[in-house]
């Protein structure tokens, strides 16, 4: 699905807040009862993203098809192309149906969903980490070599300026030569590192 605008239909919800009330008329339009507007399946998905609960009721009947719209949801997301669920889930969950463990699934798809999500932010962290490394490391490469440029610049002295004295390069700054080798292999050392990240 498309990512829906920010409108204030979705509010990010807090700790006991009662769930958004939706209104589901026979012409398949979404009323959401505390804004008074009409809304689509993508502000639900936002919603639900933002942590906001809600119910669906069907406006004629009073039925909770909560399920049923945020099923709706999934297999539009699924039909998208933001595909999360595998061929051999989907097929898994059909066979389940109608099975003596059928009773078992919803509640073992629940804690593993939660347990995920108390763990998003490690896998989230554990993914980023390679680049973080990489761009510190493209950071330092690139003050190396800014440092590096910079003592040229001042070992050469600017332009207009009288030539220096046999000598006087040395009183200014001791030990020159010794601090441009050592950023040269300081940067060559940080090029292989990158190298042996890249696959």
């Amino acid at each position: 699905m498309a990512s829906a605008p920010k409108t204030p239909d979705a509010k990010a919800g807090s700790p006991g807040q009662a769930p958004v009330i939706i209104k589901k008329y026979a012409n398949r339009r979404l009323y959401n009862t505390e804004t008074s507007s009409y809304i689509t399946l993508d502000h639900l998905a936002v919603m639900t993203r933002e942590g906001r609960d809600f119910q669906v009721f069907d406006a004629r009947t009073g039925e909770d098809i909560t399920r049923a719209v945020l099923t709706q949801i999934v297999m539009e997301g699924e039909a998208g192309g933001q595909t999360m669920l595998p061929i051999s889930f989907l097929r898994q969950i059909i066979a389940l149906y109608g099975d003596s463990m059928q009773s078992m699934v919803p509640h073992y798809l629940e804690a593993s969903m939660s347990a995920f999500a108390e763990n998003q932010a490690k896998f989230r962290d554990a993914a980023m980490k390679p680049f973080e490394q990489l761009a510190r490391q493209n950071l330092a490469m690139f003050q190396a070599a800014t440092e590096l440029m910079t003592g040229a610049r001042l070992r050469e002295g600017k332009a207009g300026d009288p030539p220096a004295k046999p000598g006087a390069s040395d009183d200014l700054k001791p030990g020159a030569g010794d601090d441009v080798e050592q950023l040269r292999d300081q940067l060559a050392a940080l090029q292989a590192r990158i190298d042996g990240l890249q696959p």
